[in-house]
């Protein structure tokens, strides 16, 4: 699957239509981490990778309360698991992405329920 570069009107549609999204936060000033997303996408077909150009979609940045560029956000069934600001290096995202498909979303989904009670 193709880098999908994501607008706020598209948002939504992105997340209910993948199980697992990986979210590029950037800035057109920022080093280029595309590179590096672009080399997973064939590793992992089955994830959406899509980059949020932090510029062009302030609101998205504020809502994830993106404060450094790159900042990358894993979500799995609708959820936030994991945020992590800076450079990355493509073993470690990949290695991250494997444990992403590991958890148990079952539990996960138990958890927010009762912490919601």
């Amino acid at each position: 699957m193709a880098i999908i570069h994501v607008k706020k009107a598209m948002f939504e549609e992105v997340i209910s239509q993948n199980n697992t999204v990986i979210f590029d936060f950037w800035a057109p000033w920022c080093a280029p981490f595309e590179p590096v997303f672009e080399s997973l996408t064939t590793q992992f077909p089955n994830i959406a990778f899509c980059r949020i150009n932090i510029e062009e979609e302030e609101s998205l940045a504020a809502m994830f309360q993106v404060r450094s560029v790159p900042t990358i956000v894993f979500i799995r069934e609708g959820i936030v698991v994991f945020s992590h600001a800076g450079f990355i290096s493509e073993t470690a995202l990949a290695e991250g992405i494997n444990d992403l498909q590991q958890l148990q979303m079952d539990q996960i989904h138990q958890d927010l329920l009762h912490a919601h009670k």
